[in-house]
């Protein structure tokens, strides 16, 4: 097809059809409709397009190449890739080496110096130290550090916080406060809270108490116990405990006033 002349051109822009409204007015007038009337069909045709390769994106020819293609790459996959679809590989099958023949028996990998690794065993917990049970003020001390530092999310009950203790009091009282509820453990569980201990003053229980004996004692502890839970606060804790020795030196507390 050999490109129009100027004058073909124009002679075609001439005799295109228009509108009757666009053949009235003065010359002016007409060029501008004409122009107008041009972008207007323009831009219909443009939108008619659009909305043609909307509705119809694909026609039967196109897709029977993207199937042609389809299939093309998976035959090709399937010989050049076979491990890719699960299938053994032609070089490998053909690489494998022959049974034995005629009794002989097939080499053995030599023995390996490095033993069989065994199955990882479960590494066992820290042990806790042992409760130095030798001075009474001492175990006081030790025991409410300890019973008063409570964490919920990870002790779960107030049982735990009794285990945790236990080593500092007699067996009896281990069971009476396992079978029992703290309403400071409680208080603190409604709160959200996480306690710990700041500081411990032992000093003796008072007159209203009977006095020290060679195998009886009361001790009465004042703990500053921080809170961090839906608020941070602070409290002060005191408890009054009775400890006893049965002669070998080793003290536990036997009953505590003001749980």
């Amino acid at each position: 097809m050999t490109d129009r002349t100027p004058q073909e051109w124009r002679e075609i822009l001439a005799n295109a059809p228009y509108p009757e409204e666009v053949k009235k007015g003065s010359r002016r007038e007409r060029r501008r409709a004409k122009t107008r009337h041009r972008e207007d069909v323009r831009r219909q045709t443009q939108d008619w397009v659009r909305e043609e390769r909307r509705r119809d994106p694909i026609r039967p020819t196109g897709a029977l190449l993207v199937v042609v293609l389809i299939l093309a790459l998976g035959a090709g996959t399937r010989w050049l890739w076979p491990g890719l679809l699960g299938e053994p590989s032609a070089t490998a099958s053909t690489s494998a080496s022959p049974a034995p023949t005629g009794g002989a028996e097939p080499a053995r990998p030599a023995a390996s110096s490095a033993p069989a690794a065994s199955p990882s065993a479960p590494s066992s917990p820290t042990p806790t130290p042992a409760a130095d049970l030798s001075n009474p003020d001492k175990v006081a001390e030790q025991f409410v550090r300890i019973y008063l530092t409570r964490n919920p999310p990870q002790d779960r009950t107030h049982k735990a916080v009794v285990e945790r203790a236990a080593p500092y009091m007699a067996r009896a009282l281990v069971v009476n406060l396992t079978e029992h509820t703290d309403p400071a453990w409680d208080k603190l569980v409604s709160r959200g809270g996480v306690s710990t201990v700041r500081s411990v003053s032992v000093t003796p229980a008072g007159k209203d108490l009977p006095g020290d004996s060679p195998l009886r004692v009361w001790r009465q502890t004042t703990t500053a116990v921080d809170v961090d839970g839906y608020t941070k606060y602070g409290e002060s804790t005191v408890l009054k405990l009775e400890m006893m020795t049965s002669g070998d030196g080793k003290w536990r507390i036997t009953r505590i006033l003001g749980v």
